[in-house]
């Protein structure tokens, strides 16, 4: 057993399964900031460890370096997803900052239509079912003429949000003539949960897309894009060059929706806000 070593120098914790140094942790950030633009900080070497220790007992190797070496050895393979999922952060909530949703309701109601929304960083689901949501009740149908793109890195998480099935928990905020109508509760082995009406689903395609990567599996312009609460995972320069790639992909007069410790206007002069976290094209 050895202890992990923090990026100061110092023992990190109780003893661990593996040997895990710096210059493990130094390899693993540059990794995944060249994979997913995913720029960890010195704090995060305990998630790291923890998160990626599940990886090594799966592959069936004994230290960090075996693995990585392992990975960089084989670009392709199935595990580089696999290590790219185990760091991906995934915090999410139905009609997490609550404000957007007024204001995508009331431009929807605006607009010609069909509608197509970009969801970008669509998690397990929670997001782009609540934009599905109000799209429902803008329009006062659950046939809505709106189509919604949901893609994420993590294809574990687009798994789950494929399939719309949430503990009754994730339901405790929302209100009960919502749930009423957009959920069908579980009964039996099922009892406790609750799955997205199918009309939702029926909305959404779900994708898997990197932000960092040069080609994008997604066509068109959009009315909408949704990119919240992931761009502070990235650097400056990868904040940017996705901002640009967002700008031609936006209709003239559509929106921008972003996260609330997100600020784009000083990385980029292509939007202008036009809210709280809300931008248009300037």
């Amino acid at each position: 057993m050895v202890a992990v070593v923090s990026a100061a120098g110092r023992v990190s914790g109780a003893a661990k399964e593996f040997a895990f140094t710096l210059r493990d942790f130094a390899r693993i950030r540059t990794m995944i900031h060249q994979c997913a633009g995913i720029a960890l900080s010195e704090h995060k070497q305990d998630m790291v460890y923890g998160r990626l220790a599940r990886r090594l007992r799966a592959s069936g190797v004994s230290t960090f370096t075996e693995y990585l070496d392992r990975l960089e050895r084989n670009p392709n393979s199935v595990e580089w997803t696999a290590f790219t999922n185990a760091l991906t952060t995934n915090l999410t909530s139905f009609f997490r900052e609550s404000h957007h949703f007024p204001v995508l309701a009331s431009f929807l109601k605006g607009r010609d239509t069909p509608i197509t929304i970009w969801c970008s960083a669509s998690s397990t689901g929670e997001e782009p079912y609540s934009i599905a949501v109000t799209a429902c009740e803008a329009f006062s149908t659950l046939a809505p003429p709106v189509r919604i793109i949901a893609t994420d890195i993590d294809t574990n998480v687009l798994e789950i949000a494929a399939q719309g099935i949430y503990t009754l928990d994730k339901l405790e905020k929302m209100a009960a003539s919502r749930v009423k109508r957009f959920f069908l509760k579980g009964t039996g082995k099922n009892d406790g949960t609750v799955r997205i009406k199918k009309e939702l689903r029926d909305l959404i395609t779900f994708e898997q897309l990197n932000l960092l990567e040069n080609n994008w599996p997604v066509a068109g312009q959009f009315d909408v894009i949704f990119c919240r609460n992931v761009m502070i995972y990235f650097d400056k320069a990868s904040q940017a060059k996705i901002l640009n790639r967002f700008a031609p992909l936006l209709k003239p007069d559509g929106l921008l929706f972003a996260g609330h410790s997100e600020n784009f206007t000083n990385i980029t002069n292509l939007f202008t806000l036009m809210g709280k976290t809300v931008y248009a094209l300037k």
